[in-house]
């Protein structure tokens, strides 16, 4: 059995998080990875408050354990959300797209544990500084939006640069990947990709298909030149983005043409106009699991791989 200094400053059995995935990661995929010993994540999108409580209170019916929201900090109801978490008593927040320090200023009084997704050393400190309990430390091979640097360099460095425990992500499929994260010097994962064919997760048929085809080579990014990079499947619709991207297209020609994008992927299952976002692990993920058993094969494999890490140790 693996357990980490996250699991304590969580309140949770095992050191894995969901990914909070746009119009994927709702109640019923969070509270399953949270009955599972995991951190379970509601993603709080771009929905407005009452989505969110709505949510959050159906979560609180199919599970007792601790379980959070992620909060995208562009989102045009952040401000709303962000009361929303105080006032139901969420345990815990997860950030992301920006920087959360003008909202800790209400959550960390509150009793909420802030943990903030980060791509680089210097947001990393500067949550720490806010109160921050942990930070989640994302590389670029994670499907959605990403940085720069990969999981493999980025790691390391966040570790290295804070005393608050780091989680790692991007790039994470299985128990090797978890071994690596803590070996790098995490104390924990966050899962995105793998997640989304689980059993209790409702994003659509068509999207779960396209993930258990997916190959080493299936995903692509767009967004680069104007500082939005998305990793998502190759399909129709990213190609053609990513062709009128080539082709100069202004950032708000670009914005109205991805305009409900990953909805028609998540939701309506269209493959031609939608945004299937997926991390470069895609082509590992070929079955479908419950959310308890892909929990339990991320740790096993990692117990398996630590417990033979020194079979080259002379």
């Amino acid at each position: 059995m693996i357990r980490t200094p996250l699991c304590d400053v969580v309140g949770i059995e095992k050191p894995v998080f969901q990914g909070g995935m746009a119009w994927i990661a709702d109640a019923s995929l969070a509270a399953a990875v949270s009955n599972a010993g995991g951190l379970g994540i509601i993603s709080a999108m771009n929905a407005n408050a009452e989505w969110l409580r709505d949510q959050i209170r159906t979560c609180r019916q199919l599970t007792q354990k601790p379980f959070g929201v992620n909060i995208m900090l562009q989102s045009p109801f952040v401000e709303e959300v962000a009361q929303v978490v105080i006032d139901e008593h969420v345990p815990v927040v997860v950030t992301g797209a920006g920087t959360p320090n003008k909202y800790m200023k209400k959550w960390v009084p509150a009793g909420i544990k802030v943990i903030p997704v980060v791509a680089s050393v210097a947001l990393a400190r500067m949550v720490e500084r806010a109160g921050a309990v942990a930070v989640v430390a994302e590389g670029g091979e994670s499907g959605g939006h990403v940085g720069d640097l990969t999981t493999m360099t980025l790691v390391p460095q966040v570790v290295d640069a804070v005393k608050i425990p780091v989680v790692a992500a991007g790039g994470i499929g299985d128990g090797r990947g978890v071994a690596a994260a803590f070996m790098l010097g995490a104390v924990g994962v966050q899962v995105g990709t793998r997640f989304l064919v689980a059993d209790e997760c409702n994003v659509s048929e068509e999207y779960k298909e396209r993930i258990l085809k997916a190959r080493d080579i299936s995903t692509m990014v767009t967004g680069r030149r104007y500082d939005g990079a998305v990793r998502c499947l190759k399909t129709p619709f990213s190609q053609e983005f990513a062709r009128r991207e080539r082709e100069g297209a202004s950032k708000e020609e670009l914005a109205e043409f991805g305009r409900g994008s990953l909805r028609k992927a998540a939701v309506d299952g269209n493959y031609q106009e939608g945004s299937f976002m997926a991390g470069q692990i895609a082509g590992m993920v070929n079955k479908r699991q419950s959310a308890a058993e892909i929990v339990d094969d991320l740790l096993d494999g990692a117990e398996k791989c630590l417990r033979e890490a020194t079979k080259w140790v002379k």
